[in-house]
């Protein structure tokens, strides 16, 4: 009776510590990079959502052509036909941002189900799927999506096609780094008693493998944001975007047709370019956060962790020194 009471009175303490413990495992710490990349990620994120509601009529045409910041209440100015480029940066990034995190989305699907499906099913499937990876993986990607693209008519190229022609070409290097992750993983032990023990192959993925893949997915996940919004600001600079519709690399790709540069027109071409470096930047920076989570070494050996231990620049150098040898 007394063991029971003293079980009984542990399990409570123990149990939500270790919970904790394990979910502060998978969220990246609070260093200066994550809270700059995630600040200019909010910051553009919300006036994707709200910035199109409080803005004018991008399509309107007025006799301000090439009028300069602060004309007549045009913030950035307006266009060759006197549209206002504040209306349609706002338009154009929530166009953009739509892309991109679709194709985000798409391609972490993709590479999780060709990566880490196959890996823990194995044999034929394996093969099957790590072959036609590999052949999709060694694609040219952008002369792919310069094909299609001439090859759908403007009239159908919406957002949604757009990201479905980004996400197919890619998702198979993730794919490729999840087969090798999944391979390592579904020979642990814990993996091998779940199977021993009459686990469904379902259950087994969900509960004991996809934990482990979450920091390299969710690093994938933003990888693929940042190459879709680059690849769409080239689609549309090409002239195969998105149509009847603005989104940041169309607004780029109208300044370049109406000779923006050479009539001095610099409130058109460059806000849209400053906000796709920016939100790249804070991806980036987002981005080298999970790679703390996924590396350890790169969390106990970042200036901002040692700096938290309350050493001196002397011993952080010395620290770097050893580290390097």
């Amino acid at each position: 009776m007394a063991t029971s009471a003293f079980l009984d009175d542990a399990v409570p303490e123990v149990a939500p510590t270790a919970k904790r413990s394990s979910i502060a495992a998978l969220l990246p710490s609070m260093s200066p990079k994550l809270i700059v990349g995630l600040s200019i990620g909010a910051v553009i994120v919300l006036w994707a959502i709200i910035g199109p509601l409080v803005v004018g009529d991008p399509n309107a045409i007025s006799t301000l052509a090439f009028a300069p910041p602060g004309t007549h209440g045009h913030l950035l100015g307006t266009s060759q036909t006197g549209q206002d480029i504040w209306s349609q940066i706002a338009w154009g990034t929530r166009g953009s941002l739509i892309i991109g995190f679709a194709v985000g989305v798409m391609a972490t699907v993709l590479s999780a189900l060709f990566g880490v499906l196959g890996a823990y099913i194995g044999g034929a499937v394996d093969e099957g799927f790590a072959l036609f990876t590999n052949v999709v993986l060694v694609i040219p990607g952008l002369p792919l999506v310069i094909v299609i693209g001439n090859y759908v008519p403007q009239q159908q190229r919406g957002l949604f096609l757009v990201a479905v022609v980004l996400a197919i070409t890619s998702w198979a290097g993730s794919a490729r780094v999840l087969r090798a992750v999944t391979l390592s993983l579904r020979n642990r032990d814990y993996v091998a008693a779940s199977r021993v023990s009459g686990e469904k192959t379902w259950r087994i993925l969900v509960v004991e493998i996809l934990p482990n893949l979450i920091p390299v997915m969710a690093s994938q996940f933003v990888f693929a944001i940042i190459f879709a919004i680059l690849g769409e600001a080239g689609l549309s600079f090409l002239g195969l975007g998105a149509s009847g519709t603005f989104t940041l690399g169309s607004i780029l790709f109208q300044a370049n047709q109406a000779l923006a540069l050479t009539q001095g027109a610099w409130w058109w071409f460059i806000p849209p370019g400053l906000v796709i470096a920016l939100f790249g930047c804070a991806l980036s920076l987002i981005n080298f956060s999970i790679d703390e989570i996924i590396n350890p070494k790169l969390r106990d050996s970042t200036r901002s962790q040692r700096k938290k231990w309350g050493l001196t620049p002397a011993q952080i150098k010395q620290l770097e020194a050893e580290n390097l040898k």
